[in-house]
């Protein structure tokens, strides 16, 4: 009798224990950023930073989609991640020469301006905007103006529709300086990044998730700091869920399905597009 009381006891704890569990993952809530767009299923094409990926991320309703922009010789700003075009560098290259490079799905590369005209399509998904390492400040800093110069052109100058993102310090701090109120992140994975970022007058972290997994310091640091929590690229559905449990506010990844199903399965809400993020303490 005793023994049948003992393990009732134990099964009404687990249960409760694990009620609370449940209602405290339902309460959380993470958003998905797709990394370079949506290019890992067909409707992207397969091609990284393309509009068919941009497209694919909009359609299928995922917070924010993430692109990398670099400038030309000759100040046309492109959405494509490397520094270097068939051995060429972009920043010292005229435009005409990329013209006939094709992406994966036979897209030119596209412009921001282009860019920009697919993004205006639905206006609820945030563009993560992340402005590449050029070989100067001086180029830097002129890429980063005439970027906002675009984005007020196409009528995106809002932190409701942008984030930015960088590596570059330079470029972090100008972005911080040039766009108040707007979510400016960190990229680097520095011992101490929120300290960095703090230090350049960013609101925010985007680090590699490996450095927020191997230091059990450097996401309370973020938050005690006042940081919004972005983290990159995370591919695996095990780190998914270690980094959504953490309580990041974004998580950019190649694979934003299974990050959705990952989140379902956790019984987390996903924070669509349109959807504001309360930064968590």
């Amino acid at each position: 009798m005793k023994t049948a009381l003992i393990a009732k006891t134990l099964l009404a704890t687990v249960l409760a224990a694990a009620t609370v569990t449940l209602a405290q993952a339902q309460k959380k809530a993470s958003a998905i950023v797709a990394h370079r767009g949506y290019w890992n299923c067909e409707a992207g094409g397969y091609a990284r930073n393309s509009l068919a990926a941009l497209e694919s991320a909009q359609k299928a309703g995922f917070w924010g989609s993430e692109f990398d922009v670099n400038m030309t010789a000759d100040s046309v700003l492109l959405v494509f991640h490397d520094a270097h075009i068939n051995g060429k560098r972009i920043d010292q290259t005229p435009y005409a020469e990329f013209k006939d490079y094709r992406l994966e799905n036979g897209e030119p590369i596209p412009t921001l301006d282009q860019y920009l005209e697919q993004a205006k399509k639905y206006p609820k998904t945030v563009l993560v905007f992340e402005m590449k390492w050029h070989s100067t400040d001086e180029i830097e800093n002129r890429a980063i103006a005439l970027s906002i110069e675009k984005l007020k052109a196409h009528k995106l100058f809002s932190p409701k529709r942008v984030i930015f993102i960088s590596f570059s310090p330079n470029a972090s701090r100008v972005l911080a300086q040039s766009a108040p109120g707007f979510t400016v992140q960190y990229l680097g994975s520095d011992r101490r990044p929120a300290q960095v970022a703090a230090e350049l007058g960013m609101n925010g972290v985007d680090t590699w998730f490996k450095t927020m997994l191997d230091d059990a310091t450097w996401y309370p640091e973020a938050r005690k700091l006042g940081m919004s929590v972005n983290t990159w690229t995370v591919n695996n559905a095990d780190q998914m869920e270690t980094l959504f449990e953490m309580g990041v506010d974004q998580l950019t990844t190649d694979n934003p399905m299974e990050a959705r199903e990952v989140l379902s399965k956790m019984g987390m809400r996903e924070v669509v597009a349109g959807k504001k993020i309360k930064i968590k303490k």
